[in-house]
């Protein structure tokens, strides 16, 4: 017998062989390299099984494996094929006994799906044009695939873009003049993101003056094909105008024929107003520039003079714009943040004080306290993220740290996660920075909590490591590893590779800043350590912390005096209306107040206010947040006085400063404030106002 060599082009892809009986799996594999095929062999059913993936190219069986066999396992993996994937099956069949003269061929016919049949004894050539024709189906299914992965990750970055340019898509049907819209659309159209719009509503809702501008744009659309770029004004439902920007294309079928149109909106209202407010200010500008340069003529002052004035009006208008825009985004976000300090430290502080002879709950709290702080911390050091944090590395009891932190790791991972912890029963310490290790072990439990979406076990773990060399850039030398296992969804390589990239996330849009895994790789760094992920999907994600060992001891931790906090002023409590639109902070601070021995009614608005104010009830004091919807607390101090011409009044703010034109004679609390302050403001507004 002559055997003619046949090859194909070198593939990854491997034909699978499963024919334990005689020589049939050796020669079919022979075959198969010999033509340039990687050929690998199972040698029973089970192990077939196992073997089977998505890099199978095909798979070549014997029929009397399959006659006498439970094959449950193999259709179960058939049925559950990728839908891109149908792996083609080379069935090798009895002398005599090929499909057409055999039913069973048609039951294995039914269950394999893609089948060819070769009937031993097989010729070389006919065997491998069988297996070819199988790689080219297989090829072609790979290209699916590929296509599929190409048109998912398409959807995927256009979506994005959509959503990072606040853009609402659309499609206008030709045939049918039916709107199919996104739900960001909708909004952009002042409706709600699960109502209905059709075409003649959107009409409806333009404004009288641009209806005629737009359906001419839109004819010409239809009938031309011309590109739609047009901004016109919306009325929605509450009367307000909106400038909206429409863009889109007309298009085409194979044929073709027009068949839709596709487009985009977004609201430029806000665009076009700064655009107004800058015009605006120009001509300002332009006209004291103008009048200036009268005056200096009018004085026989030099030209190049007039020039220089110009020119100095203009930066400083310029300076002037971008001193305000950073002044209100800083402000902004240090009152975010107080009023979110004010919230968690309020109700720590009392906290503190009801568990003050509990050791136990006071360790817990000051804990809590210290990690609200490294909370301001860390947000401060975001601000301005492209600086280094400042670490203060000293010999840690590492051990002991991971013990401290079991409670607030389970209360951070919730009731459906459990934690197991494993600390050997003697460490040795190393060069760390406790607080920010303590932020990293809650960062990777949190990660590893979010990885498990029906719940399960986060496993934390310290052992010391003995590195002789390494190649990953850590120094030889001793080591502690901490280690975060989950048993969660897990990451594939290219995830992983990225994950501890900056702003990198898995998470949903607003879920995550995907700077939690960065920070931790920047700590391992600077401790001269580093930062090691392992992950397989679906079993799950091992992080773990390398730290070098010390040769010094830890410091012994010392005590905190506590102060206690005071009991109710002196004198008699009085009756205080106090308002905050923040429901966390106004819990809080009235239960600071009843603890100091106050009668308190709360409110959460402006308007609430005045009608308790109004109504038959008596206040000796107001005290109100001053940024509030609505009606915010300067206006609230103008109309309570109107009222009650008398009422003490304290404002709370977690501005620096109150805005400019707030003179009324009202007493000021900086947020965040502890109870002794709050118990001095109220005392001093008090006495003042006798």
């Amino acid at each position: 017998m002559v055997r003619r060599k046949i090859t194909i082009p070198n593939t990854n892809a491997t034909g699978l062989i499963c024919a334990p009986l005689g020589r049939d799996a050796q020669i079919a594999a022979a075959l198969l390299t010999e033509a340039g095929i990687r050929a690998k062999t199972a040698p029973d059913l089970s192990e077939f099984v196992s073997s089977l993936n998505d890099d199978i190219a095909f798979a070549v069986i014997t029929e009397e494996i399959l006659r006498f066999t439970d094959l449950r396992h193999i259709s179960t993996w058939i049925e559950n094929q990728p839908s891109w994937s149908d792996l083609p099956f080379i069935v090798l069949t009895a002398r005599g006994a090929g499909p057409e003269r055999n039913p069973q061929a048609a039951r294995l016919s039914e269950m394999l799906g893609n089948v060819s049949f070769v009937e031993r004894p097989f010729h070389p050539t006919t065997f491998i044009s069988v297996a070819k024709s199988a790689l080219r189906g297989r090829r072609r299914q790979y290209e699916a695939r590929q296509r599929l992965i190409d048109l998912n990750e398409g959807e995927r970055r256009l979506q994005t873009a959509l959503d990072a340019g606040r853009l609402g898509a659309w499609e206008l049907d030709l045939d049918t003049n039916v709107l199919t819209s996104s739900p960001a659309c909708r909004t952009i159209f002042g409706r709600g993101t699960g109502d209905a719009l059709s075409f003649d509503e959107l009409l409806e809702s333009v404004h009288p003056e641009d209806v005629s501008r737009l359906n001419q744009a839109i004819d010409a659309t239809k009938r031309a094909g011309a590109d739609l770029a047009i901004e016109y004004r919306l009325v929605w439902s509450d009367c307000s105008v909106h400038w909206i920007e429409m863009r889109a294309q007309q298009y085409k079928d194979k044929s073709g024929q027009a068949t839709k149109i596709v487009g985009v909106s977004a609201d430029v209202t806000a665009r076009l107003e700064a655009e107004e407010q800058q015009r605006q200010l120009n001509e300002l500008l332009e006209q004291r520039v103008e009048e200036r340069t009268r005056a200096l003529e009018q004085a026989h002052a030099i030209v190049l003079d007039e020039v220089s004035q110009r020119e100095r009006a203009e930066e400083q208008l310029r300076q002037s714009q971008k001193m305000e825009a950073i002044g209100q985004l800083t402000g902004g976000v240090a009152h975010d943040f107080n009023n979110l300090l004010m919230a968690v430290l309020g109700n720590l502080e009392l906290l503190r004080k009801r568990f003050a002879n509990d050791d136990k709950a006071t360790r817990l709290i000051d804990g809590a306290m210290k990690g609200a702080q490294r909370g301001a911390s860390l947000t401060q050091r975001l601000l301005a993220f492209s600086r280094k944090q400042d670490l203060k590395v000293a010999p840690v009891n590492i051990g002991d740290l991971v013990m401290g932190m079991e409670d607030m790791l389970r209360r951070s991972v919730g009731s459906t996660v459990t934690v197991t912890t494993s600390v050997p029963e003697y460490l040795p310490p190393v060069l760390a920075d406790a607080n920010q290790v303590e932020l990293a072990l809650l960062n990777l439990a949190v990660n590893a909590r979010d990885a498990m979406f029906e719940g399960g076990t986060i496993r934390v773990e310290l052992q010391t490591a003995e590195l002789v060399s390494t190649d990953d850039g850590l120094s030889p030398g001793s080591y502690v590893v901490l280690s975060v296992a989950d048993n969660g969804s897990g990451m594939d390589k290219a995830t992983l590779a990225k994950a501890a990239e900056p702003f990198f996330s898995t998470k949903e849009l607003g879920k995550g800043t995907g700077l939690g895994l960065s920070m931790i790789h920047g700590l391992a760094l600077q401790l001269k350590g580093r930062l090691r992920l392992e992950s397989v999907v679906g079993t799950g994600t091992t992080a773990e912390l390398w730290i070098p060992v010390s040769d010094a001891l830890p410091l012994a931790a010392t005590q905190e005096d506590t102060v206690p906090m005071p009991g109710v002023e002196a004198g008699k409590p009085i009756r205080i209306l106090f308002v905050d639109d923040d429901a966390l902070i106004a819990m809080s601070s009235t239960d600071m107040l009843l603890d100091l021995g106050h009668d308190v009614v709360e409110v959460h608005s402006g308007e609430e206010a005045l009608q308790e104010l109004h109504g038959d009830s008596t206040f000796d004091l107001l005290i109100t947040d001053y940024s509030m919807p609505g009606m915010n607390g300067g206006e609230l101090a103008t109309a309570a006085r109107q009222t009650i011409s008398n009422l003490p009044i304290l404002i709370a703010s977690g501005y620096a400063d109150l805005p400019p034109g707030v003179s009324l004679d009202v007493a000021r609390l900086a947020k965040p404030y502890s109870q002794d302050q709050l118990a001095s403001a109220i005392s001093k507004v008090m006495s003042s106002s006798q």
